[in-house]
């Protein structure tokens, strides 16, 4: 099973690696491409179509995967259900592609792209994947939740993480690194967990897809993954999480995913709520701001490099969180984080220490050749300035006169 998945994975990442080239010709000629604006942080015109690659790839070894599975392990999509719900992801994932696709072209409004969200994950409801029981810890017995909750709660996972996803797509990388660490927390959790075969096999599928890709989107990019892409990345994760904890549904394996996503789901709540108090009115939370975790990292100064690269480590932290909660207990798990957030506290601690210094500096710096552009007549006080000790009471002279400080 293992090296049919290694080759599945292989042939994603090829898949993605070969065609990503072409959908940046692709961008180029249909005229999806991001110029600069006051919001967004690209310097120049960048091609947004690269999640055709992603979803290729995806596909190309999905297909595979489900073709050599079926005839080694004779496993049978069509009694066994799994038929209904892969048309469904399907077709739930080519309305989701058009209309992203649309956006990515032409725009439309967020109204519309929900739309399209909704009518792609009640297709995917329609076909059978839904979440519709679970078990609380220290009982036996499994809760089957109503229809109309088990539809609503299936379809709100879907959109939700969907738009996660596609909301934290705002650096270079950025959302395809993390889906990407995503994919590999619940690849382990999926095999620890014992969960359906077609998990593992479409968890795969994707993490080789944004592996190809990745190096073209990674800053500097040569090409963004667009609304497509990221639509399409949490649209497909969503699904897959909720056919890994299909056959087991204890509380522990379901909270699992969450906590592997947890700093996309983060960012959208807190998203929303910003904006719906800044705007007092639920239309604003389709209004974009830039107040994401990637833009507060940029403006405390990181560069989009080390602002991705902190929200990696974000995210694989809580993949650990995830793993080692089910495969060592809770309390494990809570030790584990602590420790975590003790590191990052101190050395947070540290960062802010030295960057407080240096802005102190640099603002001395600055003050200092104010002084001297606003005072042209007196430039000869450089002199003065780079021998403070020879011409040290003519230098404070010129302070007092001037009121400058120059540190």
């Amino acid at each position: 099973m293992w090296g049919d998945i290694a080759i599945a994975f292989l042939l994603a990442f090829i898949t993605a690696f070969v065609i990503t080239p072409y959908s940046i010709r692709l961008a180029k000629k249909v005229g999806a491409v991001d110029y600069p604006n006051d919001r967004r942080v690209n310097k120049k015109p960048m091609p947004r179509l690269g999640g055709i690659a992603v979803i290729a790839g995806f596909l190309v070894s999905a297909i595979y995967l489900i073709i050599t599975m079926r005839i080694e392990n004779n496993i049978d999509f069509i009694t066994d259900g799994l038929g209904k719900k892969l048309l469904g992801f399907l077709f739930g994932a080519m309305v989701l592609g058009i209309t992203c696709y649309i956006d990515d072209v032409k725009g439309i409004s967020p109204l519309v792209k929900l739309a399209g969200q909704l009518i792609a994950a009640i297709i995917v409801v329609s076909c059978g994947v839904r979440i519709d029981n679970f078990t609380i810890p220290f009982k036996e017995n499994s809760i089957m939740i109503n229809e109309v909750i088990s539809y609503i709660l299936t379809i709100g996972w879907i959109v939700g993480i969907t738009n996660a996803i596609n909301l934290i797509d705002g650096l270079d990388g950025l959302s395809s690194g993390i889906t990407l660490i995503a994919c590999i927390s619940m690849l382990i959790i999926f095999s620890l967990n014992e969960s359906p075969l077609i998990a593992i096999i479409l968890i795969t599928a994707l993490a080789g897809a944004i592996v190809g890709f990745l190096p073209y989107n990674f800053n500097p990019a040569k090409t963004f993954i667009g609304d497509v892409g990221s639509n399409f990345m949490g649209y497909a994760i969503s699904i897959i999480s909720i056919l890994g904890v299909a056959k087991t549904y204890t509380a522990i394996v379901i909270i699992a995913p969450i906590i592997v996503l947890a700093l996309p789901i983060f960012d959208t709540l807190w998203a929303i709520v910003r904006r719906i108090v800044k705007t007092k009115s639920i239309k604003g939370v389709f209004k974009a701001d830039k107040g994401h975790l990637h833009h507060r990292l940029m403006a405390k100064g990181y560069t989009q490099r080390q602002a991705v690269l902190i929200l990696y480590g974000v995210t694989a932290t809580l993949g650990m969180i995830a793993i080692i909660l089910l495969d060592s207990g809770i309390w494990k798990a809570l030790s584990f984080a602590l420790l975590v957030i003790a590191i990052v506290a101190i050395g947070y601690k540290d960062i802010v220490h030295l960057r407080d210094n240096e802005e102190i500096e640099n603002e001395k710096q600055n003050n200092f050749r104010y002084c001297l552009h606003i005072f042209k007549p007196f430039n000869y006080i450089r002199l003065f300035a780079l021998n403070k000790q020879t011409f040290g009471r003519r230098y404070d002279g010129y302070q007092a006169f001037t009121g400058c400080k120059t540190g």
